[in-house]
């Protein structure tokens, strides 16, 4: 549990107030999409975790996404990269066997739509060189996460408990970041004036 705080704490910088800090302005809608994807990882549920105890995993989130550790560029490069990577897990040909249609559909459309936000953004705070150099390291530890959890799923031959496990790991990253944003704007806006 303390690698995934670790990584949210670089999420919840993000949304904190970090883009507009940086000169970036993300919508309205942006933010809305954000509460709306949890939301729909929990009406995905098709078992019942329980059900599924022997196939939970640790997928060894990575330590070195703490906020504290990363610039806040690279705390937006982090966050754009996870949801990438969550979109791809969740847009394959396996996902869609696995999932409702309509709201496989919905989160697509919610994830992409924050996607081309944040892209907007990327663009704005930094050129292709700097881009590409400065987040190596951070977002190739989100890419290894995930490529642990591919792993697990083809390992576990897709079955549904391991796409349960996987929806409930991804959905915890959501809901960990909500509730440590709420808990960082209660501490005078710290987080805002670095």
């Amino acid at each position: 549990m303390a690698l995934l705080l670790s990584l949210l704490t670089a999420l919840v910088v993000l949304s904190c107030g970090l883009v507009p800090s940086l000169g970036c302005d993300l919508p309205q809608s942006h933010f809305l999409a954000s509460k709306k994807t949890p939301v729909l990882l929990d009406q995905m549920r098709k078992l019942s975790p329980f059900l599924c105890v022997k196939d939970r995993k640790d997928f060894r989130f990575p330590q070195e996404m703490g906020g504290s550790q990363l610039q806040k560029a690279q705390a937006l490069s982090v966050y754009h990269e996870m949801l990438e990577q969550i979109f791809n897990l969740f847009h394959s040909e396996r996902a869609s066997a696995a999932w409702n249609t309509t709201l496989l559909d919905q989160l697509h459309s919610e994830l992409h739509q924050q996607l081309e936000d944040l892209e907007t953004c990327l663009v704005q705070l930094m050129g292709e060189e700097e881009s590409a150099s400065a987040m190596e390291g951070p977002t190739l530890a989100v890419k290894r996460y995930f490529w642990r959890i591919r792993l697990y799923l083809k390992e576990k031959a897709y079955s549904d408990c391991a796409w349960e496990v996987v929806r409930v790991e991804i959905r915890r990253a959501f809901s960990s970041s909500a509730n440590l944003q709420e808990g960082l704007r209660r501490k005078d806006g710290a987080l805002g004036s670095s």
